[in-house]
């Protein structure tokens, strides 16, 4: 039997003969000494399979290793459960909370009357390791959903067991399990406990962080920062979500189902504007004049900068917004990606000497001749835009560079405020299974990229690991510069994007190289009751600059 093969995401295709029955640990054996990474899973015809499937027909079999977003979530999930069957072996039945990823890594909360100690900790670690070292398989079990809901009834996972009698779509769940420990993940494992090899467990704050190699690098273990405004920012999430009563998918979803909804929108928008008026007037106290604004892709940092400079004016302040799009060095001197290819998200494309002396001038009540970058020529425009400002007024500076020391070299620090955005979820589906924000980030991408920007869910799909491997570089290493974090995910979102985003993904089709993702995607907002009548939303919300409607976008 033929099968074309795909070794790992930058190999070429190669086709092979191999017995019928084979399964793909089988194969990946025979290929071992040319895979540079642990294989995790794998995709069979584009649908992603467990590596103990056999292969029964011709058929087009692609490796992933951690360095691909599917694979990245097996290994989280294994690794939860193993994390979770430890600490059951170390400190018997308490409740244990996956909650948001941090630190690279993932925050969990053990909840039991004291504190968990270092000690403890060392003994889940411990545990954990010893678990590995066995291999021991993960069995995988496809349950009548009565009898899934039966088992759940004498069980610790009441949001489970919620999930589960709302949804009556339902009719078997998955569950796995280790060495006798059973719980439900909805997305695959690796065939045994052997397959983790990396992994730290550390105490921090009042929680455990989960920590694993970055997708980057697959055998290490990144370097422990501290990212205590991040944390302090999930905090303030659970704190709204709590004020809000919402906290996990069934909360939202009972909201939905009963028009509560409409209440819930309306305090998580005042939310926002609150915490952006707060900021504002600490800006204002501190006299600040260079307001510098970063955050990952679709955070809604243009919707957010301009909500601040409406609230700075309440505060007597005539703000001028500026970005550095117009400050690209001229084509022919910017520097080639490893595509030879321009490459504009580097700071290096940043003429950042003209940048600096512009907003120092500006900053001193000079007249500026600001240039503008004309992109169909690839050189900068002069005499079109002499601007001067107050002695009072701040500059708004919203960019991807904005935190990065490199780019605001030559200004005062005491004139510079800091701001980082970014939406951080912590509504989950329940204990044990989270929201990971990038997903929510690309699902807010993939609904503006198609409304305004023409692009198919495919596209946005394709184009998504670039995305991210650019705020890898260029935003998330200096979030801790911020002086302040503004978290602009509204709890209610996901229920929104559901109905613009379902035929997006709907519309790959299997033969296409994103149909796995889409697929996930898809499994993902399903546990979502959609918001079909969306027309209350305010028309200068955060949520507006992806759905349409924006009065500022």
């Amino acid at each position: 039997m033929q099968i074309v093969l795909k070794l790992e995401p930058r190999s070429n295709e190669i086709t092979i003969d191999i017995e019928e029955n084979t399964t793909i640990i089988q194969l990946i054996e025979k290929f071992k000494e040319q895979l540079p990474y642990t294989i995790l899973a794998a995709k069979r015809n584009n649908e992603l399979v467990e590596l103990n499937t056999a292969l029964i027909n011709p058929c087009k079999v692609e490796l992933l290793d951690m360095r691909t977003q599917a694979a990245n979530l097996i290994y989280q999930y294994s690794l939860c459960l193993i994390y979770l069957k430890a600490v059951e072996d170390v400190l018997g039945k308490v409740t244990v909370e996956i909650q948001n990823s941090i630190n690279k890594g993932i925050y969990t909360m053990i909840k039991k009357r004291e504190l968990i100690t270092n000690e403890e900790v060392l003994a889940i670690d411990n545990r954990m390791r010893e678990i590995v070292k066995a291999d021991i398989p993960y069995i995988k079990q496809v349950i009548d959903i009565n009898e899934a809901t039966e088992a759940l009834l004498y069980s610790e996972f009441f949001q489970k067991l919620k999930l589960l009698q709302a949804n009556p779509k339902v009719k078997t769940v998955k569950a796995y399990s280790l060495d006798g420990y059973k719980d439900f993940f909805y997305g695959l494992m690796v065939p045994s406990t052997g397959y983790i090899q990396h992994f730290e467990l550390k105490k921090y704050r009042k929680g455990v962080l989960l920590r694993f190699p970055h997708p980057n690098n697959p055998n290490v273990i990144p370097e422990f920062i501290d990212e205590s405004k991040m944390y302090a920012a999930f905090g303030e999430a659970t704190l709204w979500g709590r004020l809000m009563e919402v906290s996990y998918v069934t909360d939202l979803n009972e909201k939905v189902r009963n028009g509560q909804y409409k209440e819930l929108i309306q305090l998580s928008e005042a939310l926002h504007e609150k915490r952006i008026a707060e900021i504002a007037d600490l800006i204002t106290k501190q006299r600040k004049r260079i307001i510098l604004i970063a955050g990952p892709s679709s955070s809604g940092k243009t919707t957010f900068a301009k909500r601040l400079l409406i609230q700075l004016k309440v505060n007597g302040l005539k703000p001028l917004y500026m970005g550095t799009d117009d400050y690209f060095v001229e084509r022919e001197d910017t520097a080639l990606d490893e595509h030879g290819k321009p490459n504009f998200e580097d700071i290096s494309a940043i003429d950042i000497k003209l940048f600096n002396s512009n907003m120092n001038d500006l900053l001193a009540g000079k007249d500026v001749d600001l240039p503008v970058f004309d992109f169909m020529t690839g050189h900068k425009r002069f005499g079109e835009r002499i601007t001067s400002i107050g002695s009072e007024q701040p500059i708004i500076i919203e960019g991807i560079h904005a935190l990065n020391q490199e780019l605001t070299p030559y200004m005062e620090e005491y004139q510079k405020f800091k701001i980082y955005i970014s939406p951080l979820t912590q509504l989950n589906i329940d204990e044990h299974n989270r929201i990971p924000t990038t997903d929510a980030r690309m699902l807010r991408r993939m609904v503006r990229d198609y409304k305004f920007r023409g692009n198919s869910a495919k596209r946005t799909i394709d184009g998504w690991k670039s995305v991210r491997d650019g705020e890898d570089r260029n935003i998330f290493p200096y979030s801790n510069e911020a002086d302040v974090f503004f978290n602009s995910v509204h709890l209610y979102e996901l229920a929104v994007l559901k109905k613009y985003a379902e035929p997006l993904l709907k519309a790959i089709t299997k033969d296409e190289p994103e149909y796995c993702e889409a697929v996930r995607l898809l499994k993902f907002l399903n546990f979502f009751e959609a918001i079909e009548d969306d027309s209350m939303i305010a028309n200068n919300s955060i949520l507006r600059e992806f759905i349409g409607g924006s009065i500022f976008v």
